[in-house]
């Protein structure tokens, strides 16, 4: 239930925080007090009631208003039925014991709803869920919704969905709220995926904004706070630019999605391990009265590198929004829709990697043809170190799937098992059992793909089994053709994210990956086969995925010599610059890569030399040889088994130890600058390579497997001893890099 709802519940500081704000914000924007008459409050997502109890005890109600408040003024709703109990009970008691004079008359708090708040904008009567069960309710809720609601604050739910078809974690479906959601914050966004819009808490303030009163009001909420520098949800911050008067952010940070430096200055989670995105407290004025297209913005951070308990300290010593301490300070968005980490539009002026429409073939950019990775939605189940057990895993499960198809074709069942050890379910599997689709296990299927950084596991690319598959088909074909992609992602971590590979990637093998190949291929459907032809590569046609237009501009630029491939290479080159990485931080965090073709032939040709090196280190570093200062000891010739990899203590870098028996000491300080979305390419392998019990499906994944079915037992010793060089070089190759001054001209489109 709390994976489904995205339960979490909220520090008492924060929640006095949200009551004093709005009571003085209230007073600031239209001169009420919340004790005047007529001030209808509502917590919409009420949990135990914590926001109505903190409310009544605030101070801010006056005792002779606060029956009347208590009666006829303040609301709340709860979905779940234990926690609308403690609730009512929470208030009730409160109530009265701050009212002793009623103790002889024992008031029920009528205000309490238990009902799903979203759905009450769904049909004209409001919420049927407990109507049959509860008619009182069903009063409570039709004098809810008729009042004008002036103040709406709580702690929306977190959740964007289910981790997997299994959990029956499915969020409910409320079509008008997500029409609104796609007429206002999707039509106004600019970015491709726009899933996160979509989210719950962002329901929440699309509801909330709706259900305000047509006077205004105010909304404050805390909430998931990766809505204010996030790209896919530009179109909800414009929105509500447009959409109110006055906004007020205290961002509490906390992000702990984010590795490393980064991880420790973004500091402790204020809701502890209820979760790990970063938390903000937005409170939103709606006042008609101030005629202005766009909302005056007032913004705190709270800081880096402070604890849970450093930050509740801070906010407790604020108190409000309203305490000059504050030192709010006003934000100035761009046109974009960043409010923070502000774009830089020298980068509009460079031309893009990836085309409009794929496949367009006049499109001005360097590729005519990319795609995200591989997303078979069951990992555990479709990737592992070893080839027998992923046979042994992908046959049990499909023939798991079949016996479900056979129960709904037999009518002795009309639903499927969700045993997680049995089916790792999702949307299409389900959809292929209930269209009584069988599906027969097929070794061949089984393929080597780089998982994540300088890890190859097995991957079972059945096409049923891959939820998503893309367009990788055509990058890899089949095991004859080769190709490499250049793998990127925007990166919270380190702003841009950057690999390259040469079998089927991924999605996540760097970050939310996009693979760019070299080549792309098209199957040749008019090609009759004989009886006996085997030649698989016949089948195909080779295209180029870099553009004419480039090639173009290439040759005109540099000369006739130029070829695509010299391209392709300079863009893994380019990518990798110190200069470039840093002054488009910003925009590398948020949007795909633009480049420019620099105007000096020399630096192109720097580029794409450098660039050739650094594929050549990262697709082929299992040939690596060790770096020469390492040293190896404890190496017996025998035990090389890998439970987990660890440094001495958490600092100590330059040692690390490799099981029980061996460590590597003296490895270079510089091999750790070497960093691929946030964490060192040496950390990467001491994170991936170690063994992995999946608890749901019960598959543990070891890479001792992949040794032994290698016939190499030093294999995973020799990887981290070729990763430590191959980082070495990389940080060489990138500082030798020519320094580019981007505030000089530059050859753009």
């Amino acid at each position: 239930m709390v994976e489904k709802l995205g339960i979490v519940y909220t520090p008492v500081e924060v929640v006095d925080f949200i009551i004093h704000s709005v009571a003085d914000i209230l007073q600031k924007e239209f001169g009420r007090s919340i004790s005047d008459e007529n001030i209808h409050i509502l917590d919409p997502f009420t949990g135990t009631g914590t926001f109505i109890t903190r409310l009544l005890q605030s101070g801010v109600i006056n005792s002779r208003d606060l029956a009347r408040k208590y009666t006829q003024e303040i609301h709340c709703n709860e979905i779940v039925l234990l926690a609308y109990y403690i609730a009512a009970v929470n208030i009730e008691n409160t109530f009265h014991d701050l009212q002793p004079e009623t103790n002889t008359t024992y008031i029920p708090f009528d205000g309490i709803c238990l009902t799903d708040t979203f759905q009450l904008g769904e049909s004209p009567d409001g919420e049927k869920l407990f109507s049959e069960m509860f008619p009182q309710n069903s009063k409570r809720v039709q004098r809810q919704q008729k009042v004008p609601l002036k103040i709406i604050i709580g702690n929306p739910p977190y959740s964007i969905g289910q981790k997997s078809a299994n959990d029956n974690a499915q969020n409910q479906s409320y079509p008008k709220l997500d029409q609104r959601i796609a007429d206002t914050y999707a039509k106004l966004s600019d970015a491709g995926l726009n899933k996160s819009l979509y989210d719950a808490y962002i329901k929440a303030f699309r509801w909330s904004t709706d259900r305000l009163d047509k006077t205004g009001g105010i909304i404050c909420f805390v909430s998931n706070g990766a809505w204010l520098d996030g790209n896919s949800t530009d179109g909800f911050r414009k929105s509500i630019e447009k959409e109110f008067s006055s906004i007020y952010v205290f961002n509490l940070r906390g992000n702990q999605r984010t590795s490393g430096e980064l991880s420790r200055k973004e500091g402790g989670k204020i809701f502890g391990s209820g979760s790990r995105t970063p938390i903000s407290v937005t409170l939103l004025v709606k006042n008609p009265e101030r005629k202005i297209d766009k909302a005056t913005i007032h913004y705190h951070d709270i800081g880096d590198y402070l604890d849970r308990e450093e930050k509740l300290k801070i906010i407790k010593g604020f108190g409000t929004f309203s305490n000059p301490v504050m030192a709010l300070k006003p934000l100035q968005p761009n046109e974009h829709g960043d409010w923070l980490s502000m774009r830089n539009d020298v980068f509009d002026t460079f031309i893009p990697l990836e085309p409009e429409k794929k496949l367009n073939l006049n499109s001005h950019t360097f590729f005519v043809q990319y795609g995200v990775g591989i997303n078979t939605a069951r990992d555990a189940w479709s990737y592992n170190f070893s080839k027998e057990k992923l046979s042994v895993n992908m046959a049990r499960m499909i023939s798991n799937y079949n016996d479900e198809v056979n129960k709904i074709k037999t009518n002795t069942s009309n639903s499927l098992d969700n045993d997680p050890q049995k089916v790792s379910w999702s949307v299409n599997l389900k959809q292929d059992a209930f269209k009584l689709k069988q599906h027969k296990f097929n070794n061949k299927e089984i393929v080597i793909s780089p998982y994540r950084p300088y890890c190859k596991q097995y991957l079972y690319f059945d096409k049923p089994f891959i939820e998503r598959p893309g367009v990788n088909s055509s990058f890899y074909p089949n095991e004859i053709l080769e190709n490499i992609t250049i793998c990127i992602s925007p990166s919270q971590n380190d702003g841009l994210s950057l690999l390259i590979s040469k079998n089927l990637t991924n999605l996540h093998f760097n970050g939310d990956t996009q693979c760019f190949p070299l080549y792309f291929y098209e199957e040749n459907n008019s090609i009759q086969k004989g009886m006996f032809d085997t030649d698989e590569s016949s089948k195909f046609t080779r295209r180029d995925a870099i553009s004419d237009f480039i090639l173009e501009r290439a040759k005109k630029q540099y000369g006739k010599n130029v070829t695509k491939e010299d391209i392709f290479y300079y863009v893994y080159g380019f990518l990798h610059s110190k200069e470039y990485r840093v002054t488009f931080a910003n925009d590398l965090k948020k949007m795909l890569p633009r480049l420019p073709l620099l105007d000096d032939v020399r630096d192109f040709w720097a580029f794409s030399k450098a660039g050739r090196k650094l594929a050549d280190l990262h697709l082929n570093y299992e040939s690596v040889t060790p770096h020469k200062e390492v040293k190896v000891t404890g190496d017996d010739g025998k035990f090389y088994t890998v439970e987990k990899m660890r440094f001495p203590k958490k600092e100590e870098k330059d040692t690390i130890i490799y099981n029980s028996k061996i460590i590597l000491s003296n490895i270079p300080a510089n091999a750790y600058e070497y960093v691929i979305n946030g964490k060192s390419a040496i950390e990467w392998i001491m994170e991936r390579y170690k063994i992995t019990p999946h608890t749901e499906s019960g598959i543990t994944n070891n890479p001792n497997d992949w040794a032994a079915e290698v016939g190499k037992p030093r294999y995973i010793l020799d990887l981290l001893l070729s990763i430590i060089n191959v980082s070495v070089q990389t940080v060489d190759i990138v500082n030798s890099l020519p320094k580019v001054n981007f505030t000089e001209s530059l050859s753009t489109n």
